[in-house]
């Protein structure tokens, strides 16, 4: 066979290395294979094909490719770049190559093991470390900070600075432990360690932002590192914005946001998810479309923050504009952003809509399901929620707690007595679920509507938990719609010793007084919350009008429109009283 020309072959050399997609490093792999270059010289052209087809996530194809290696899998490259490539995704795969390596007697080498030890858990990971003892590659100072991030990954810290404090070390090596202590919850270790350092970089001070602004009070420690940055990237910036975001602290994220000399999409959407999570779902959408002013393209975190907001705001038409714009512009529409979506439409009301999209869906994971159960019996289809719950059953789609209290719920509204507790006792013998709180608050509920107040009664005092201020709360509400006065006062002596007896729950007892005709005791409620400096909560509500949000606040004046609101209320009210 003749060679073929060189010049053609350093093209393809170079289109090899520079592939960035799968279809890309196929085609190189057609090109090899037509010019005759991959029977000439198999063992390099292979390891290079499986590199780029490696780098561009082509997983179905570099398994193909390995299959016909022949000779060239003597090698460990071939292996070590399928066991490096299955890691992240599919790690059983990832340890079936290593184990398959070691029965074809190819000798792992220092690349091998930092590639399988990703794929591993506990077990594994240590007969690893003492085969990596045994061939002495452990003193490789790869393998051991691949054995130090191992440890810490699985939390035991104090096996991995064992590993870190027997041998030589890079900057890689204190960055990993850092990290580890940090993400073991151990930040006060983590600064130790820091403070030792001779040299650090970026990742470094992003590492000592994050951990401390994920610690509860930690925050003000974060900025304090942060302002004796020599240098601050992006990062560390994106890890002090989101401490305070984290902490509530939104008014101070803002600042640092505004105050960013660059800013990449996770900047915005950290915010967007900042003010959604404190409950701020107007600014929240206000810097959602600013983002897109600025030709920002964003990603799951902002897409679902900004549907999120939607739905806390009952912005139907924002959300219908913001589910057309994910599909048009193709932005990454999974089964997170489309869940979201479904329960935006159920809390705006528009059950065809979610359930259209739930239908549609080809995957569902146990939050779809559990949303979907919970629309239903929001939208008084209670019955239509047990039978989803059944086919949840039935076709072994994963169940959790809160898909029971979906259903417990859904039941609670339709007065679906007789299901709601055929489900709750069949949780912890069929459905393998032990009862949460949750789930007896959802039966007392269940039970207190429907009127059977001595059984909700017992079933608070006999649970196997302390009771919660809620189940009682929930029982001193059904006395008020089944005038029950006596129970109502120990409902509420119940709560006055768990510290929970708020103003709402004097301002229910004296209603149910007045229910009663008992003036005196209605009396004695409203001195009792004077002498206390009780107020009653200001009540608040939101709506969207041609797509713009009006808020309402109780004696509230401010709304530009007050003077037609108020006649039109005259006027409904002139209409009642004469029917």
């Amino acid at each position: 066979m003749s060679s073929p020309p060189p010049l053609a072959l350093s093209i393809l050399l170079s289109r090899l290395r520079g592939c960035s997609t799968a279809c890309h490093a196929l085609q190189c792999h057609a090109l090899l294979l037509t010019s005759g270059h991959l029977a000439v010289s198999p063992l390099r052209l292979s390891n290079l094909l499986l590199l780029a087809l490696a780098s561009a996530s082509a997983v179905t194809h570099a398994d193909a490719v390995f299959a016909r290696l022949g000779p060239a899998s003597r090698h460990p490259f071939p292996w070590n770049t399928l066991i490096r490539l299955h890691a992240p995704t599919s790690p059983r795969k990832a340890l079936t190559y290593f184990a398959r390596m070691r029965r074809a007697a190819v000798d792992p080498d220092a690349y091998t093991f930092p590639a399988v030890l990703k794929a591993c858990g506990c077990g594994v990971g240590l007969l690893l470390h003492a085969e990596a003892v045994r061939r002495g590659l452990d003193r490789d100072l790869f393998t051991r900070n691949a054995l130090l991030s191992f440890y810490c990954r699985i939390g035991d810290c104090r096996s991995g600075r064992k590993v870190f404090d027997d041998g030589v070390r890079d900057l890689v090596s204190w960055n990993s432990m850092v990290a580890g202590y940090v993400g073991c919850g151990e930040v006060e270790l983590a600064q130790e360690l820091f403070d030792e350092m001779s040299h650090r970089d970026a990742f470094s001070w992003a590492t000592m932002i994050g951990g401390y602004g994920k610690q509860s009070g930690g925050v003000d420690h974060a900025r304090e590192l942060f302002d004796q940055m020599p240098d601050r990237d992006l990062v560390c910036w994106n890890s002090m914005i989101d401490g305070y975001a984290r902490q509530g602290r939104m008014d101070e994220a803002r600042v640092l946001f505004d105050e960013m000399p660059e800013r990449n999409v996770i900047s915005w959407s950290i915010v967007v998810d900042g003010y959604v999570r404190c409950g701020e779902p107007s600014e929240a959408l206000k810097l959602f479309q600013r983002m897109l002013r600025c030709g920002i393209r964003p990603d799951r975190v902002a897409a679902v923050g900004a549907v999120t907001a939607c739905a806390q705001l009952g912005a139907l038409e924002q959300g219908r504009w913001l589910h057309s714009y994910l599909e048009k512009k193709k932005v990454l529409f999974d089964v997170v952003v489309k869940t979201t979506l479904m329960d935006m439409y159920m809390k705006c009301g528009r059950l065809d809509l979610a359930t259209s999209i739930f239908e549609s869906m080809p995957e569902k994971s146990v939050v779809t399901w559990n949303v979907m159960i919970v629309g239903l019996g929001t939208h008084s289809c209670g019955r239509d929620a047990v039978k989803l719950f059944y086919k949840m059953e039935s076709e072994g789609a994963p169940m959790d707690d809160l898909s029971v209290l979906a259903v417990l719920t859904a039941c609670t509204h339709a007065g679906l007595i007789s299901e709601g507790l055929t489900i709750f006792h069949r949780m912890r013998k069929d459905l393998g679920i032990d009862p949460k709180v949750e789930h007896y608050g959802a039966l007392v509920d269940l039970l207190g509507r429907a009127g059977h107040l001595d059984q909700a009664r017992h079933a608070i005092e006999t649970m196997p938990m302390e009771p919660t201020p809620e189940l009682w709360g929930s029982l001193l509400a059904a006395c008020r719609s089944h005038r029950r006065v006596e129970l109502a006062e120990l409902s509420v002596e119940r709560l006055a010793s768990l510290g929970a007896d708020d103003s709402g729950v004097y301002v229910l007892l004296s209603n149910i007084y007045a229910d009663e005709g008992m003036w005196e005791g209605v009396m004695r409620i409203r001195r009792l919350m004077n002498a206390e400096g009780m107020k009653k909560d200001t009540g608040r509500s939101v709506i969207e009008v041609d797509g713009q949000i009006n808020d309402f606040v109780n004696g509230g004046s401010s709304h530009p429109h007050k003077d037609e609101i108020y006649f039109m209320l005259w006027n409904l009210a002139n209409m009642v009283a004469s029917t």
